[in-house]
């Protein structure tokens, strides 16, 4: 129902003077019912057009924590809640909104408006608009989701990924949710009507301006203040007030260190060195152990070669492990220069990180700056009086620490090694040592020899043994006939095993039986010995020759006398090439053979 003011304001337009108004009948509403008409008829006119369903401007009346209420020229105003206006948080009265119609007269009498839908049904095109123009477009932070945050615009909700709210990085995303921010459109998906929005790129373009002004100002040497903006695992980024320098890991600090939080915090405030920029990449090189002097500089003149030193285990390689004895002073000892034994080891073996040793000196260079220690000239080297402890002929318990092929490595004491050849380990043959011992097995062993230049010392086991060969000869002496078993049967020869343990070769053609067989593995048959060889460890046999009965001497001139023959020509053939200072000789061996 219109108020008392609007039906007054309509009297004043009607067509009725004022003074011929009858004021006493009205306001006693006793108003002829063609007289109302024509007086809401005339106020209807006075009011303003508007439709259901249709977008139009209004101006803001008055704000407060739940509405804002908006007057659009209609006879009522429009109530909105506070919230649709969240993304504009400098809205004041007085300034000219956008609203939707969704009622003009709810049974309360009252004008329904909304601000959001307006905004909805030109959202796209403003988007699109602000897109293609490159604008800068007010976002209202609704909430955070993976990765980023959703963001009001224009109505739609625009992604605002994490990595596009801020030149440098957001620890806590959470700070900026219910807050409006200043936004640039950089991507827009038509099709699914998606949107990605970046504040970093309004940032960016400011800070580029101040990049090249800063930069232009540099100069090597010069000692800036700066903030600790990103610590990652090869260095620092340092905000030099608009623009990023990198402090590289090794320029951190003179001592080494294995992450550079270790010198540094996230937001410290530090000074820092220029050490190098590129104008046109826009890249500064920073550094902050320049501003504090070398160690080396520090490090005690009357320290030489030869002192002892105490330092903290900071790095292992294989090849060696670098002591730090004073902070920024590193020396490396060698894996060489950590035991007296000669066996290849390697560092970790003897030290770790974060072992505190005691080292002496070996090389000392000021102006290099380097230095190389050895742990094992602090104790006694155990080849200084190799003989005396360890004289030829000797023998010990050693252990195995090493097996090759040719030999096994065992272990005296620590620092003295030698070497058991193959052929000192058995008397018998063996195709590798390992048929014989282990890593870590005890040994007996005899000292053959010595290098004390190489640090070098030859051991023997099988003279701590007797040796089974002079047996063999005594026992299986050459024509001996004996019992043996065919262990095994090769293309050309087969092992046959004597008695308990001594084995023998038999080649393929002696294995014939007198039936025209062959012998075959796990048979037994009479063998006759006919060779021994010491040196090589070899006893050949033959069953054959067990029942063949051997040419007499008698039948054979004819086959010696024909290699006698074959001997003189070869003889003739050589004294024709020879000098006469041989003659003599070579006929002496003529005659000899001849007989």
């Amino acid at each position: 129902m219109a108020n008392e003011n609007e039906i007054k304001n309509a009297v004043l337009n009607a067509s009725v003077a004022p003074e011929e108004f009858n004021w006493d009948a009205f306001e006693n509403d006793n108003v002829y019912d063609a007289d109302r008409a024509s007086i809401a008829a005339q106020y209807d006119a006075t009011l303003s057009k508007i439709n259901e369903n249709e977008v139009t401007t209004g101006t803001v009346t008055s704000i407060n924590k739940k509405e804002v209420v908006v007057n659009i020229g209609y006879k009522s105003e429009g109530v909105i809640p506070t919230t649709e206006f969240r993304y504009n948080p400098e809205l004041k009265v007085g300034d000219k909104v956008e609203v939707y119609v969704q009622t003009a007269e709810n049974k309360h009498g009252q004008l329904i408006l909304s601000h959001k839908k307006a905004r909805a049904v030109h959202s796209w095109d403003l988007v699109n608009e602000a897109f293609n123009k490159d604008e800068i477009v007010k976002g209202y932070v609704k909430t955070r989701t993976k990765g980023g945050m959703i963001v009001d615009v224009f109505g739609i909700e625009a992604f605002l990924p994490g990595s596009q709210i801020d030149v440098k990085p957001i620890r806590d995303y959470d700070q900026f949710v219910d807050t409006t921010m200043d936004l640039k459109i950089v991507k827009i998906n038509p099709e699914f009507r998606n949107v990605v929005v970046s504040h970093k790129a309004l940032i960016e373009a400011e800070l580029e301006a101040q990049k090249s002004e800063i930069i232009g100002k540099l100069e090597k040497g010069q000692v800036l203040e700066g903030t600790v903006k990103n610590v990652t695992d090869y260095g620092v980024f340092v905000d030099l007030g608009g623009v990023d320098g990198l402090i590289h890991i090794t320029d951190l600090s003179w001592g080494r260190i294995n992450h550079p939080k270790e010198v540094v915090e996230l937001d410290q405030k530090i000074n820092v060195v220029i050490l190098d920029f590129d104008e046109n990449k826009k890249r500064i090189a920073l550094g902050l152990k320049q501003l504090a002097p070398h160690p080396w500089e520090a490090l005690d003149a009357n320290l030489k070669v030869g002192d002892t030193v105490k330092g903290k285990v900071v790095l292992v390689q294989d090849y060696g492990a670098f002591v730090e004895v004073e902070p920024g002073v590193e020396g490396l000892i060698h894996v060489s220069e950590m035991s007296w034994s000669p066996r290849l080891r390697i560092a970790q073996d003897f030290l770790h990180v974060g072992d505190e040793v005691e080292a002496q000196i070996l090389t000392l260079d000021r102006e290099e700056k380097k230095m190389s220690l050895g742990l094992k000239q602090l104790v006694a080297n155990p080849w200084e009086n190799i003989r005396e402890k360890y004289p030829v002929g000797s023998r010990h318990t050693a252990t195995v620490r090493n097996i090759t092929n040719f030999g096994v490595f065992a272990e005296l004491e620590e620092g003295i090694e030698g070497l058991v050849h193959i052929s000192d380990l058995s008397w018998n043959k063996i195709k590798h040592p390992s048929e014989l011992v282990a890593p870590g097995d005890k040994i007996e062993v005899e000292i053959l020899d010595f290098d004390e230049e190489n640090h070098k010392l030859s051991l023997g086991h099988k003279q701590l043994l007797p040796n089974p060969w002079e047996q063999i000869e005594k026992e299986y002496p050459v024509g001996t006939v004996c019992t043996g078993k065919v262990a095994s049967v090769a293309e050309k020869q087969a092992t046959i095993i004597l008695g308990e343990n001594v084995e023998a070769v038999c080649p393929a053609k002696e294995l014939v039986k007198e039936d025209g067989t062959s012998l075959v593995a796990g048979e037994s048959a009479e063998f006759k010995v006919i060779d021994i060889k010491r040196n090589s460890r070899k006893v050949t046999v033959s069953h054959l020759k067990t029942y063949a009965v051997a040419p007499s001497r008698a039948e054979r001139p004819a086959s010696e006398a024909e290699s006698a023959k074959k001997a003189v020509k070869k003889i003739n053939e050589a004294v024709e090439k020879t000098t006469l200072g041989d003659l003599d000789v070579l006929a002496a061996l003529k005659e000899q053979l001849s007989k």
